[in-house]
């Protein structure tokens, strides 16, 4: 592993999105506007962050205890009383997610609690890997390297593809694939376009699965947009970074600290941060806004920004008959969630040998898709794993259940993730279970065929009430966590407007594919 790499990263051709002029700080203007920022995921965060640094007095109300939302972290305790650090799950911090660093860099401006993993290989159950180790970053040598070289994926099957068919995966403009492809699911695509089977589970398979849905559910649009993030549409590079620490104590609290210290020439806003508080319904009031909290409790605001996840997002506007048009309030209805996904954390009496990497992605072994051995690079793990001589192994299953199962289906569910850890590393058989928890949740945006036109977006009927998450449509190439981090730092922009205050400067991978090329040849294609 190597240090994280900081700031905007190395491609130049990466898109600025310039900040609005304006004041920087509202307080020596007027009154300080007051915003609710509903949720403390990666999306309220970067909203409160991005209003309190243009002098906005902000109060988070966040629902659980712990802040990060779905990249949340908890302490739990081992049967011996040991404390011991748990979360969601994996996570990858990929060089183009800019918004996302950004918002890190407030608390941590090297960003030295990431970490850059050298390599993160994906097996099937034939025994295929690929690897995305010293792989050249720019498209699209990039992704014919990876192909070249892949067992999967041999130089007749790119011969064997339809042309036409794929030229879009070649020339993605967003949000323009989102009109050619979103009426397709992910799977289909991929047969049409004669893209290799065992190509189609060791790669594809692996990264639709990380959007919590099954190849056939997924968009294709999605797909082809993912596509050009992570291959075509960057030279940042495959490999990503990860968190050096539980999420918790990494990467959150210290963002709480710099956002609830006391006002400074750089952030001249106040922020308070509310936990286990839920907001049941925001009214309407004046130009502004009356918020009732599950205590009865009332608040009022000048602005909204609700980045609560989507079941919280429906249960507020479901609650809140005078917020918004019927046609808006049928959109954020209409929200659906992904199939529910499971995350099984073992703590062993041993640890899994040397050679094994901090993160293995699988295809075609269904039901785990892949393997972190925490202790390879997560703190409290590693010291866990050096005090006790054993490991902390944890195992995800993204699409597990369409809804969450009852207890029975899920100790089978563990049962087969654990025969799927002994078959891949033999060692963990003999190993005893020191602690585990396993955890359920159906909570993620569902990205499937024909759902990108209903999606809401970040502006709303009320000028200052704001959406944000990343179940909501932004019209740039950004998905997962960028997605969150993205629509937060634009909502708070969006609401900054109204004052005439200063945005924020973002980034993003270009909106279009990079190479001419390659976007004379599709459009050569879609006008045969």
């Amino acid at each position: 592993m190597t240090a994280a790499h900081t700031g905007y990263g190395r491609d130049r051709r990466r898109v600025r999105l310039p900040a609005a002029p304006g004041h920087r700080n509202l307080g020596r203007t007027t009154s300080a506007p007051h915003v609710v920022v509903v949720g403390a995921g990666i999306a309220g965060l970067a909203a409160a962050t991005g209003l309190a640094e243009r002098g906005c007095d902000v109060d988070i109300v966040e629902r659980e205890e712990y802040l990060g939302g779905r990249v949340g972290g908890w302490t739990e305790r081992l049967s011996d009383g040991t404390p011991v650090g748990m979360n969601r799950g994996f996570h990858a911090f990929f060089a183009q997610y800019y918004n996302l660093r950004k918002l890190l860099g407030r608390s941590d401006p090297r960003l030295d609690r990431l970490v850059r993993l050298t390599d993160y290989p994906l097996i099937d159950a034939q025994g295929r890997r690929d690897t995305f180790r010293g792989l050249p970053r720019t498209p699209p040598w990039n992704a014919l390297a990876f192909a070249l070289r892949s067992p999967s994926f041999r130089l007749r099957d790119l011969i064997r593809m339809d042309p036409r068919a794929a030229a879009p995966l070649a020339a993605v403009s967003v949000p323009d694939i989102y009109a050619q492809l979103d009426d397709v699911d992910a799977q289909t695509f991929l047969r049409d376009i004669n893209f290799p089977a065992p190509a189609r589970h060791l790669a594809f398979e692996v990264f639709s699965r990380s959007f919590f849905i099954e190849p056939d559910r997924m968009s294709a649009a999605e797909l082809a947009t993912m596509f050009h993030i992570y291959f075509l549409g960057s030279s940042e590079g495959l490999v990503f970074d990860v968190a050096r620490d539980n999420f918790d104590v990494g990467l959150w609290s210290p963002l709480a600290e710099y956002l609830t210290a006391p006002r400074t020439a750089s952030k001249p806003g106040t922020v308070r941060i509310h936990r286990k508080t839920s907001i049941e319904r925001v009214e309407p009031k004046g130009a502004g806004f009356l918020l009732v909290d599950d205590t009865g409790a009332t608040r009022e605001a000048d602005a909204v920004v609700l980045a609560a996840d989507i079941a919280g997002l429906r249960r507020i506007v479901a609650a809140s008959p005078e917020l918004g048009t019927s046609e808006w309030r049928s959109r954020i209805a209409a929200l659906a969630l992904a199939p529910a996904f499971a995350v099984h954390r073992l703590w062993l009496d041993r640890p899994v040998r040397p050679h094994r990497p901090g993160f293995l992605g699988t295809g075609g072994m269904d039901p785990l898709d892949n393997i972190s051995v925490l202790d390879r690079y997560e703190r409290g793990a590693a010291e866990w794993a050096a005090a006790t001589g054993g490991g902390v192994v944890e195992l995800h299953a993204y699409a597990a259940a369409a809804t969450i199962p009852p207890p029975t289906t899920r100790n089978q569910v563990r049962d087969r993730l654990l025969a799927r850890l002994h078959a891949i590393y033999p060692e963990t058989a003999a190993a005893t279970i020191v602690g585990e928890s396993m955890l359920w949740r159906q909570d993620c945006p569902r990205f499937s065929p024909g759902d990108f036109a209903g999606r809401p977006g970040i502006e709303t009927p009320h000028p200052r009430l704001a959406l944000a998450g990343d179940g909501i449509r932004v019209d740039l190439p950004v998905a997962l966590m960028e997605r969150a981090a993205t629509t937060g730092w634009l909502a708070a922009n969006t609401l900054l407007r109204q004052w005439g205050a200063a945005g924020h400067e973002l980034h993003s991978v270009p909106v279009r594919g990079r190479s001419t090329l390659l976007r004379e040849f599709a459009s050569r294609e879609r006008a045969r």
